[in-house]
């Protein structure tokens, strides 16, 4: 049987001390949820400056490069290469492109890097309209972009 000395503020000391121990797992059961679910973005020059595990779902965004785009004869796989104008990327896709994917044009790929370091993609967005780009890629391009070339609408003029 307690003592006297474990009532009253040894009492609420341990209340505290536990409430605190619940919220911090809590916290830590959110947080690690949250960052399995999370997907990157990365430009083609952020990738080559991060170490990415193999198999990790991650965003990729830039303009297709002019000239890159090759399918495989008979088949759905496409390969094409995405930049930054500071880095490329080459990636592969499985399946039907947008209609709006072409070249010259502003992507964003989901997917993950395989062992050769080639990204494998799962989805492809085009940009839907002439006037929308995902800020991401916006950022990116704007960054590195050659003068006079990127418009606001994210379409290349030669």
């Amino acid at each position: 049987m307690p003592g006297p000395k474990w009532q009253g503020k040894h009492k609420r000391m341990a209340w505290l001390g536990l409430g605190a121990l619940v919220v911090s797992a809590a916290a830590v059961l959110a947080i690690t949820a949250l960052e399995q679910n999370i997907t990157f973005f990365y430009s083609p020059a952020d990738l080559s400056a991060a170490d990415l595990p193999v198999g990790r779902d991650f965003r990729l965004g830039g303009m297709v490069a002019d000239n890159s785009i090759e399918r495989e004869p008979g088949g759905l796989v496409v390969h094409f290469v995405v930049t930054d104008y500071e880095a490329t990327t080459p990636v592969t896709y499985r399946g039907i492109l947008p209609d709006l994917f072409r070249e010259g044009q502003g992507v964003v790929a989901i997917g993950s890097l395989d062992a050769e370091g080639r990204f494998q993609s799962d989805e492809i967005l085009a940009k839907h309209d002439e006037n929308y780009m995902p800020p991401e890629v916006a950022a990116a391009l704007e960054r590195n972009r050659p003068k006079g070339q990127l418009q606001s609408t994210g379409t290349l003029q030669p």
